[in-house]
């Protein structure tokens, strides 16, 4: 099932429960969505890894909101974007703790062969692809950084 029409049936369970939360939260997805397929030159229909990069992009957004408005104690706007971030959340593949990402980026620092901060690049390029979704990038910038030190 596509994350659009997962979404769209969200959508319409939100409705029966009257969850406004909720609803904002996955019209705000579809929107995205819509405008993605819509875009120019797009092909009309959404590949899982754009999708992974529409929901993992809309994810940061809210945190960055959220750390925004808890540092400005707004915490009405700061109850929503939470909100919002919890059910875009559910729709994202389950984020890795520090430990397996510091597992995995030491896998592929021994399949690259990288051996110090010069090879930073070789590493970053594999572990973007395989970590996608699962891994914020600025976590496993630290950690590359800290493991090729």
């Amino acid at each position: 099932m596509s994350l659009k029409s997962q979404v769209e049936s969200g959508i319409k369970d939100a409705m029966r429960a009257k969850d406004q939360d909720t609803l904002r939260a996955l019209r705000a997805i579809k929107s995205l969505i819509l405008l993605e397929e819509t875009k120019g030159g797009a092909s009309g229909e959404l590949s899982a890894d754009d999708e992974l990069k529409l929901l993992t992009k809309a994810a940061k957004q809210r945190r960055e909101s959220a750390d925004i408005y808890k540092t400005q104690g707004r915490a009405d706007l700061l109850e929503k974007e939470e909100a919002e971030l919890a059910v875009i959340e559910q729709f994202l593949p389950k984020q890795l703790t520090e430990d397996e990402v510091k597992a995995k980026l030491q896998d592929i620092i021994a399949r690259v062969g990288a051996a110090g901060p010069s090879d930073m690049g070789k590493v970053m390029g594999v572990a973007t692809k395989e970590l996608a979704g699962q891994a914020d990038g600025r976590v496993v910038s630290t950690l590359v950084k800290a493991l090729l030190a």
